[in-house]
Parts: C-alpha cells; sequence; structure tokens
C-alpha cells in the first residue's frame, strides 16, 4: 500500500498522521510549502520553527532534510529515538549566536526538561517533519511524530550535548539534542487550535503526551521492521555522496582485497563501541575468518563476551547503474560453517548480499550481521568521514594497499 498522500488543498483541514506525505504547491514557491499551512504560525523556512512568544512556546517545528553530511540528523525506528543537531552550522559564532535562535530552544527546552521546580507544562510539544518531495510538490514533507526532549534512560549530561566541529581550520560548537518520538499516530486539528492558543494540556491531548507531562513517563513508537530481508536497492547508496564514498572505498582495495580485511573489521567497530577486534587473520591460514572479535555484553568490571568471525568482501559495488558482484549463498554459508556455538558472524561487503542467500540466512535464524555497501558509507558519514577527500585521507593513512 502506497504512502497516504494528503494534496496541497487539504492542509490547512488535515490532521498529522505519522509517516502521512505532506503536499506543497505545484509551482513549487516557498509560499506554497506545507508546513506553514499545517501548523499556522510556524514560518515557512528553518530547520527550527517556533510558535508563541516568549521562553514558553505553542510548539516547535523541527525540519530536517536528511541530507546534511556535516550534521547527520537520525531517527531510530526500533527505538523512538530521534537526534537533531542544533543550528549553529558555521565558523565565527557563539553557540547560541543564531539567526533563528534554534539554540536557545534547545537551552531552555532541556533545562527545564532536569529542572525538578519547573512543572513539565514549560516544555512545548515537537512536531517533526522531514524532507520528501513529489512528482507534484518538490517542498513537501512527511510528518514523523511528536516529539519530547530526553530519552528513557539518558543522563542531563547526554541529551543535550555541544559538539565541536571544524571549517577551513576554524573550530565551532553545535548542540546535539536527543528526542524521544511519543506513540501518538495522529495529532487532532482539535489540539493544534488548543496549542494555537497556549493551552497545551485540554481533553484534546493525546494520552501520552500528558503521561509524560503528569509523570516523566516515556512512551516511544517502537515499530519493529517488518522486513528483514533488505532488498538490493535498500543495501545500494541512494544519494550521490554515499555513492561516491562507497566507490571510493572499493577502488581504494579492489585490487588488494586482502588489505580489506582490516578496513572492514574498523567499519564494523565504528558501529559499536563495544565492539572488540581481537585479529585481522591473513591468508590461507585464516580459516575461512579474515577478523576475530569480541561483543561486550557485561559490565567493564564484570565483562561477559560474545565471539564473532567476521568475512570481508570487497565486491564490485552497485555503482554507476553498473550490475554489481554480489554476495551469494556460497560466501555466506562459508561463515556460517566457521562460527562455533555461541558465536556469531559478521559480513562486510562493499556490494549487496542476494536475496537468496539473505533469506536463508533470516530463515533459519543463522547469527550473521550483514554490512553492506550503503551501510558503510553511512557509517563512514556518521563519524565524520562524509567527503570523498576525508575518505581518501583515511583510506591512504591508515590501510595502504
Amino acid at each position: 500500500m502506497p504512502t497516504k498522500l494528503v494534496p496541497y488543498e487539504q492542509l490547512t483541514t488535515s490532521e498529522l498522521i505519522v509517516d502521512c506525505v505532506y503536499e506543497s504547491s505545484a509551482d513549487g514557491r516557498l509560499s506554497g510549502e506545507p508546513i506553514s499551512k499545517l501548523l499556522p504560525g510556524s514560518g515557512n523556512m528553518g530547520g527550527f520553527r517556533v510558535s508563541g512568544r516568549g521562553g514558553r512556546k505553542n510548539w516547535v517545528v523541527l525540519f530536517t532534510t536528511g541530507e546534511d553530511r556535516d550534521w547527520p540528523d537520525s531517527l531510530d525506528l526500533n527505538t523512538g529515538k530521534f537526534i537533531y543537531f542544533g543550528d549553529n552550522k558555521t565558523p565565527g559564532h557563539e553557540l547560541h549566536d543564531t539567526r533563528a535562535g534554534g539554540n536557545k530552544v534547545l537551552r531552555h527546552t532541556f533545562s527545564r526538561l532536569h529542572d525538578e521546580t519547573a512543572p513539565r507544562t514549560d516544555v512545548a510539544p515537537f512536531f517533526i517533519f522531514k524532507k520528501h518531495p513529489t512528482k507534484n510538490g518538490a517542498r513537501s514533507v512527511q510528518f514523523k511524530g511528536l516529539a519530547v526532549p530526553g530519552f528513557l534512560g539518558m543522563s542531563a549530561t547526554e541529551d543535550l550535548v555541544a559538539v565541536w566541529k571544524s571549517t577551513d581550520g576554524q573550530r565551532f560548537q553545535n548542540y546535539r539534542s536527543t528526542f524521544t518520538i511519543l506513540n501518538e499516530p495522529v495529532i487532532s486539528r482539535a489540539w493544534i487550535a488548543d496549542l494555537a492558543i497556549g493551552n497545551p494540556n485540554t481533553s484534546n491531548a493525546p494520552k501520552v503526551w500528558q503521561d509524560w507531562v503528569v509523570t516523566g513517563t516515556y512512551r516511544p513508537l517502537v515499530a519493529e521492521p517488518t522486513t528483514v530481508i533488505r532488498s538490493v536497492e535498500q543495501q545500494t547508496p541512494d544519494t550521490p555522496l554515499k555513492a561516491s564514498i562507497l566507490e571510493c572505498v572499493w577502488r581504494h582495495f579492489k585490487d588488494d582485497p586482502i588489505a580489506f580485511e582490516g578496513f572492514a573489521a574498523r567499519i564494523y567497530q565504528m558501529t559499536d563501541s563495544r565492539v572488540i577486534v581481537d585479529e585481522i587473520t591473513r591468508g590461507t591460514i585464516d580459516g575461512g575468518r579474515d577478523a576475530v572479535g569480541r561483543y561486550l555484553l557485561g559490565l567493564s568490571d564484570d565483562p561477559v563476551y560474545a565471539e564473532f568471525s567476521l568475512e570481508a568482501k570487497c565486491y564490485r559495488p552497485p555503482i554507476n547503474g553498473e550490475i554489481p558482484n554480489t554476495v551469494g549463498v556460497k560466501e555466506v554459508s562459508r561463515l556460517i560453517s566457521r562460527i562455533r556455538h555461541r558465536q556469531f558472524g559478521v559480513l562486510v561487503t562493499t556490494s549487496v548480499v542476494a536475496r537468496q542467500a539473505y533469506q536463508e540466512v533470516r530463515e533459519d535464524r543463522h547469527p550473521i550481521l550483514f554490512i553492506s555497501g550503503r551501510d558503510i558509507a553511512e557509517i563512514l558519514i556518521s563519524h565524520g568521514f562524509n567527503t570523498v577527500k576525508r575518505v581518501t585521507a583515511l583510506l591512504v593513512s591508515e590501510f595502504r594497499v
């Protein structure tokens, strides 16, 4: 079933439905962008769009394009955790000295969240939207949900953090904030009308919002995946930047796949700080394993480990319209045969895993993790290697062939 689409003419009367797409005007003009019609008074520009004056806001809209390579906003559908970066994205400004005042909004929001003397009614609801162009609307957006600041288990030192970046040799700070998408599928027009006059706590307010205001209980929108077999398209870079980064990696290692083994182990380490690589095996003595290591399950002073075996395949990726050299049943079966009881396997490839191999692993419940070409690019970008130049520098300095 296709994603629900609300045409531009119906925006002013439409409810906000999670993952529904709201079309902009067909002429592409800024005046026809949809958020300002769905939530009047929000403005039509920028990542932060605020309704209301003074410290107490009616609501805050967080808009993300999902395309900022230096500040990669992200939503984890499995947990409901939303990471959003502030609006101080260029050098020469103090952390809170931004035109839209977004970082001041974040500072105020999280300070009220952690002030035990302040009621949570002082915290405005956050509405999350993502860029989603359509055939008839270049400025169309998708509603991702109602959010509140913080996340279950995160402390006041973790959910709003000032991080340093550098551009052209100049250093500056920006916020990385963490929100929870609440388990509320529909926001009614009635509650939006209440919010617009500064009255959030009415009978029209969602129950999950009311519970959070009264008790501080987070009830996240958790969506377990219905499809665990990723298609070739889902494993293929979906932006030119990701494609160029993956091509850079493949070209660096394509004539020396043995050198790719160390890089593959590094990529897996980047996914989780609890991954420990003990050895990069070499040549014919590896017994079918290119690397071995452990995953920390217990506490640091009382550790429990799960061992893993890693297989690396530097195959031609699906870029520039070329047919990829896929990882098939034979390669996956080889890794499965090498893992022992209570171990798991990791397969890292610059290409994609063929559907049959993927399906057999998932249906037979083999403990195998797949990291495909698109994953490699996204992992590198999330760790600051977000240009071909930076990736090349990493490869040349640490993984010479």
